[in-house]
């Protein structure tokens, strides 16, 4: 699969697996300054991106597809914490949320914080992007351990929650792997997608069976979710 996806909503039988709602954290610093953004480089969120985030938000309180929602996760990078912060009130009372350091987009090492022009005068790129198995910059994650990371910690979810629908706040390169997990994609396949800011991505896992439910669903659209049967 390497064709550019669009926003779009499947149609079908309710979900009955898990369903991972992976929503994809809003505009941040690191984003438009050009910057690596591990936990250093970061920046969190920027004034559009929380804007971003608030629409989603209330498009949520307005359509109620959260409400059947049973866990809450967030990366642990400051971009996703705080876009996780402002989604919290329209989820289930009583929902506890849950940080995880897996669910970070890919770890850039000694690369954290610097430029894109800067990471290519230091480390240079290309052997990076040629090979799936050397690291992004001296300390941190190659292309393959990143989606072998992804790949667990998607699957400990899904062990996690049987039969539940998950929020996870991450990053649009976690959310590029499981779409490689769903399709059966290579591990060092480049997908090409462009996956918004603020935007849901709904993948449902039940035992062999992998469906997606819904790729780059952007605020403030209401789109006709997929909902559960009543008895399920």
């Amino acid at each position: 699969m390497s064709e550019v996806w669009q926003h779009f909503v499947t149609r079908g039988a309710p979900p009955t697996g898990t369903c991972l709602v992976l929503v994809r954290h809003g505009e941040a610093r690191c984003n438009v300054d050009g910057v690596v953004g591990g936990a250093r480089g970061d920046g969190s969120l920027t004034p559009r991106g929380r804007e971003q985030v608030r629409a989603l938000r209330d498009r949520l309180a307005r359509s109620g597809e959260f409400d059947d929602v049973s866990a809450f996760y967030t990366s642990t990078l400051p971009r996703a914490v705080e876009t996780a912060a402002i989604l919290a009130p329209v989820l289930p009372e009583g929902l506890t949320l849950v940080s995880e350091s897996d669910l970070c987009e890919l770890r850039p090492g000694e690369a954290d914080g610097l430029t894109w022009e800067q990471v290519a005068q230091r480390f240079g790129s290309h052997e990076w992007r040629e090979d799936p198995r050397v690291p992004f910059a001296p300390g941190g994650e190659s292309r393959l351990a990143f989606y072998e990371r992804c790949v667990r910690v998607l699957a400990c979810l899904v062990e996690r929650h049987p039969g539940q629908r998950v929020v996870v706040v991450s990053h649009g390169g976690v959310i590029e792997q499981a779409m490689k997990i769903l399709y059966g994609d290579e591990p060092d396949a480049r997908l090409g997608l462009r996956t918004d800011n603020a935007s849901v991505t709904e993948i449902e896992f039940d035992g062999a069976r992998r469906r997606l439910l819904r790729y780059n669903d952007v605020a403030p659209l209401d789109a006709p979710y997929p909902r559960r049967n009543s008895a399920t």
